[in-house]
């Protein structure tokens, strides 16, 4: 700094001196000279350091330079409308998270759809069942005096008579197999209710045991008699209301059915026909499963081994 402003002054002085020197009235006194050069170096001083004032201070910031549009940078339309598409997927993400201290505004439920017009029910025809009132169990002397029960017991007989039994109502009696060597009616109420999802659980009115898991012979009485609700063993529901269902624990496709299970079977179903009593002048129809199932529904049950031709006969 201390330099240039030598150099300046240097300068100037030269300019200053240069008309003298060239004027025709060369000689001047050392006085005049020490006179011109004060005052030229004053003016210079004056000039070279003058005092910067407030606003000159604050350094102002640079224009931004403006982007001179040209002709290529016009966006197409396609451009534009990408801008646009942009622009508006943005506007979720900014609206998104409330600004600090606002509340969440309630988010605006949508129009209910309007609803389709349903056609009328179809109307609904009730068919009149033909039993009506209570069919009385038979005097008990009657069934004393001429009969001894040795699968038939006492509390089994009076299971049967106790149920609510309506007349006119169960017309037929169906022969089963459980297809199981072993089994009893808890065991088979607890697969219907709890595999086959059957709500009412075992599905037999009765089920007659063969020394396995009760006793051979055995007579049980299942909750479907006991509220004389509808049966679960045949694949009709026409047919499980009016049908009732006597289970024999075996799998007779390989074995026979035994002398003890064959005489409880006599006995129940004799004493089940007295308790439901005739209809149109006829005990209840004994059937084997399979000859009473639908044909769309084929089955072999009670099993191959069975004796039909005893049960028929027996029971005509």
């Amino acid at each position: 700094m201390r330099r240039t402003l030598i150099f300046v002054l240097a300068i100037c002085a030269a300019g200053i001196l240069l008309p003298y020197a060239e004027s025709p009235l060369r000689a001047l006194t050392d006085d005049e000279k020490k006179e011109m050069f004060l005052k030229a170096r004053e003016e210079m001083q004056t000039e070279a350091s003058p005092t910067p004032s407030a606003s000159e201070a604050t350094p102002r910031p640079k224009p931004r330079a403006r982007h001179k549009s040209s002709p290529s940078a016009t966006p197409t339309p396609k451009a534009r409308e990408q801008q646009e598409t942009g622009e508006r997927a943005r506007e979720p993400e900014a609206s998104a998270t409330p600004a600090p201290g606002m509340p969440t505004p309630a988010p605006t439920p949508a129009p209910a759809p309007a609803p389709v017009p349903q056609p009328p029910p179809a109307p609904v025809t009730i068919q009149k069942s033909g039993y009506t009132g209570m069919a009385p169990a038979p005097p008990r002397f009657f069934w004393e005096s001429w009969n001894r029960w040795r699968y038939l017991s006492k509390s089994v007989r009076e299971e049967i008579d106790r149920a609510p039994v309506q007349r006119n109502r169960w017309r037929y009696i169906v022969v089963h197999n459980s297809g199981t060597r072993q089994g009893n009616a808890r065991i088979f109420d607890y697969y219907h209710r709890y595999v086959r999802r059957m709500p009412n659980g075992l599905a037999y009115q009765f089920v007659i045991g063969n020394g396995t898991s009760s006793g051979n012979g055995q007579i049980e009485v299942g909750d479907r008699w006991r509220r004389q609700i509808n049966g679960g063993h045949v694949h009709s529901d026409y047919l499980n209301n009016i049908a009732l269902g006597i289970c024999l624990v075996g799998d007779f496709n390989r074995d026979l059915p035994t002398r003890e299970q064959l005489g409880a079977l006599d006995e129940l179903i004799r004493y089940l026909r007295m308790r439901v009593g005739k209809i149109d002048g006829r005990f209840a129809i004994v059937k084997a499963h399979r000859d009473i199932n639908p044909p769309q529904w084929p089955t072999d049950c009670p099993g191959d081994r069975f004796p039909f031709n005893w049960l028929y006969n027996t029971f005509r």
